[in-house]
């Protein structure tokens, strides 16, 4: 009996591996924040219980540069959860399979690659937010700043964290803005005075409202998912929106030219652009590729997706190489140093 109860184990054991091993594994390229990867994972998998996401996942440059490093030698199936101006440059690469997923009709024009069939389709917007830590100010006697030029006044000297560009997608998202916004000249000189008050550049959009929610900077500049997230959790902070306006991303998702599971990664293609991948989205986020989903977000204004400067895409992604060359030679200075391994 003992011998039967074994034999019927080994086989059911190896059924088992049999289905584990047929099971596509798909290896998805991110920016997404670490903590929104397991219930995205989970709600793609439930639907489609025949592929398993494997992510690969760091900051937008560093995800950006990887994926350029990797051109002749794809290692990535898809990229769910990127900014749309770093796809832009790697569909300029002949790098992404273009493809129409199921929903696209519901995607908003502004938020897809205008061409049919596209090479990217946005998920949702994040937008630049200033994390002002109020007990910290208070401290120091620091007035809450309501645009971006305050942020040069000489009482913030060193008391200002922001992301790097070069690493971070939000703080290209920042750099290329200033520059809309203030036209090239005045948006480098803005940014040679912004430069007196930075305490510090860091690798990452999040960090700096982690930084100030912590006390460690009295101000950073970030964007509105952590800070929103921190302030629920208990955090002294106010979210200022500067009244210039503010600069702003589409996290997007592509399929990588040559995959070898291209049929997986159009499935997943077709879920990032599907309603039930919108009821994710906005649990984190308050303007949504898909309109009529986003719910309000208290600690945001109703306005808030008005607030969003007009956006030149094309112009950034042409440009990025040159602004991040320029950006470097007058700033990394003060750019938080990267951990060897």
């Amino acid at each position: 009996m003992f011998k039967r109860l074994a034999l019927a184990a080994a086989v059911v054991a190896g059924f088992a591996a049999q289905a584990h091993a047929a099971d596509t594994e798909l290896t998805v390229y991110t920016a997404l924040e670490p903590e929104q990867l397991t219930a995205y994972k989970q709600a793609f998998e439930a639907e489609n219980p025949d592929i398993r996401i494997k992510w690969v996942r760091d900051s937008t440059g560093i995800v950006t540069a990887k994926l350029l490093a990797e051109k002749d030698r794809p290692q990535a199936d898809a990229v769910w959860g990127l900014a749309a101006s770093s796809l832009a440059i790697l569909d300029q690469q002949g790098m992404l399979e273009k493809y129409a997923p199921k929903h696209l009709d519901a995607i908003g024009k502004n938020y897809r690659d205008p061409a049919n069939p596209p090479a990217w389709v946005g998920m949702d917007v994040w937008a630049a937010t200033i994390c002002f830590n109020t007990v910290e100010a208070e401290k120091l006697g620091l007035e809450k700043p309501v645009s971006w030029q305050d942020l040069t006044k000489p009482e913030y000297k060193g008391k200002i964290v922001m992301p790097n560009p070069a690493s971070s997608g939000t703080g290209f998202l920042d750099v290329s803005a200033w520059l809309q916004t203030f036209g090239e000249k005045q948006g480098w000189a803005y940014m040679d005075a912004l430069h007196e008050n930075i305490g510090q550049y860091v690798h990452s959009g999040s960090k700096p409202c982690k930084l100030a929610a912590a006390g460690e900077f009295p101000i950073g500049i970030s964007f509105e998912y952590p800070a929103v997230q921190l302030k629920r959790q208990g955090a002294p902070l106010d979210i200022v929106l500067p009244k210039e306006g503010l600069g702003w991303e589409i996290e997007a998702t592509g399929i990588v030219k040559g995959t070898q599971h291209e049929a997986a990664a159009k499935k997943l293609a077709d879920f990032s652009a599907s309603p039930k991948a919108m009821e994710l989205y906005k649990e984190n986020f308050a303007v949504l590729a898909q309109p009529g989903i986003a719910k309000p977000q208290t600690e945001l204004p109703a306005d808030y997706e008005q607030r969003l400067i007009k956006n030149d895409f094309a112009w950034a992604s042409k440009n990025r190489d040159e602004i991040l060359a320029e950006w470097r030679k007058r700033y990394d200075g003060k750019s938080e140093k990267v951990a060897q391994k």
